[in-house]
């Protein structure tokens, strides 16, 4: 239960902890205070197995702040730096900056940070899932679809490269704005997906992931300076999506696909701020895969029953954002929705044009959507050939039991 308790504050304090003791004591230390706060869940996970303190949020700020003091009066000692930060006025500002609005400030501050121009673009989104959403090395790869020396490699880069260019903790001036929102955008999307179509081998869903994907969305939104179409695009497609979170995965712990799924359950109160986000995004010139997403999102809240789909639509925005943005897993979503119309030539010339490799650790949405189509057109064999394609390549247990229990549907 202990460490239950100490993953889900790793998870959601982490990023508020690194930025805040970031701003205090500045990006020239991140590095020492990434490992004080990694250092400090460590201890709460040994401490608490017996009693877990009556204000654990305090004493991890408490212990990560005196760990940071500690390693940089360690390395610091012989330039007789002044940390002596416990006491004082001093140590009134650090306490400040653990109030509400302050933790949330320091947050876009380091978003800012780890989307820097002088980052190459791989690195920005490592460094950012890593320091704001405290991401595993190991979690990282999962979401960017590589191995896992590569992102240690970037994240010390990003580190370096911040140091070199002696980047300051701020905001970007208001002519930078927009091209550091596209990335940040990309972050917080990478972060929804990660914890919607998790890869950890064992849930299939990471809400703690979706939800640090909204709460950064609505960070931004709060900033009038930040706002435009694509961000509130991206908020509603957010909620749309997890409207139906409850509904993805039965009480046995199986997946539920979308056909099967209780409608009942999906969550009205999101839908109902999804439309609203959609409805502001149209007040802003600017377009991007956020729009069509959520409004592909959008077409499937909108019917009652599977069968009420109108797949004709949710065909055409695929074929918008296609041209708007080419990519294979737009490709394969829109050859599951040909599908569902019965267009097995379309859905045949769209698998074609795939190269599965592009598709990295999901490439078995892929071969199951093969195996899909292959079923469709009466080709048993075939279906179950693609259908052991799909089982080697994934990971997941709950995704490995539903593509066994189609293919023993098929023998």
């Amino acid at each position: 239960m202990e460490h239950k308790v100490v993953d889900h504050l790793f998870r959601h304090h982490y990023g508020k902890m690194v930025a805040i003791l970031t701003r205090f004591f500045g990006l020239s230390y991140i590095e020492t205070i990434e490992d004080a706060v990694q250092d400090t869940f460590i201890k709460a996970a040994s401490q608490w197995r017996t009693k877990i303190p009556d204000n654990p949020e305090g004493w991890l700020n408490r212990v990560a702040k005196n760990r940071t003091i500690d390693i940089l009066r360690s390395i610091h000692a012989e330039k007789n730096r002044n940390l002596s930060i416990t006491t004082g006025a001093s140590s009134l500002q650090i306490e400040e900056l653990f109030l509400d609005h302050e933790i949330a400030d320091s947050q876009l501050r380091m978003i800012f940070v780890a989307c820097h121009p002088s980052l190459h673009p791989s690195e920005q989104i490592a460094f950012a899932l890593k320091t704001i959403s405290g991401f595993s090395i190991k979690e990282i790869a999962a979401a960017l679809l590589t191995k896992e020396e590569t992102i240690a490699k970037r994240l010390l880069r990003a580190r370096k490269t911040i140091q070199d260019k002696n980047i300051q903790f701020q905001y970007p001036s208001p002519e930078t704005v927009h091209e550091r929102m596209a990335r940040v955008m990309e972050v917080i999307y990478l972060t929804f997906n990660e914890g919607f179509h998790s890869t950890n081998k064992e849930k299939l869903i990471k809400e703690d992931l979706c939800g640090e994907a909204i709460r950064l969305c609505q960070l931004l939104l709060k900033k009038e300076q930040f706002r435009s179409g694509s961000l509130y695009a991206l908020f509603a497609l957010i909620c749309f999506h997890m409207s139906r979170l409850e509904s993805k995965v039965s009480s046995e712990n199986q997946i539920v696909n979308l056909r099967c799924q209780d409608r009942t359950k999906w969550y009205f109160p999101l839908i109902k701020m999804g439309n609203s986000a959609m409805l502001k995004a149209t007040e802003y010139e600017d377009t991007s895969v956020y729009h069509y997403e959520a409004a592909i999102a959008s077409e499937h809240l909108n019917a009652k029953t599977f069968k009420d789909t109108n797949w004709k639509n949710i065909s055409y925005w695929y074929e918008q954002l296609y041209m708007f943005k080419p990519n294979m897993f737009t490709l394969l979503n829109h050859a599951t929705v040909c599908l569902q119309l019965s267009d097995f030539e379309k859905t045949h010339q769209l698998l074609k044009h795939i190269d599965a490799a592009e598709l990295g650790q999901r490439a078995y949405l892929y071969y199951g959507c093969y195996a899909e189509y292959y079923m469709k057109i009466g080709k048993k064999q075939l279906a179950i050939s693609f259908l052991d394609k799909a089982l080697a390549e994934t990971t997941n247990t709950l995704e490995r039991d539903f593509l066994m229990g189609k293919k023993e549907g098929l023998i």
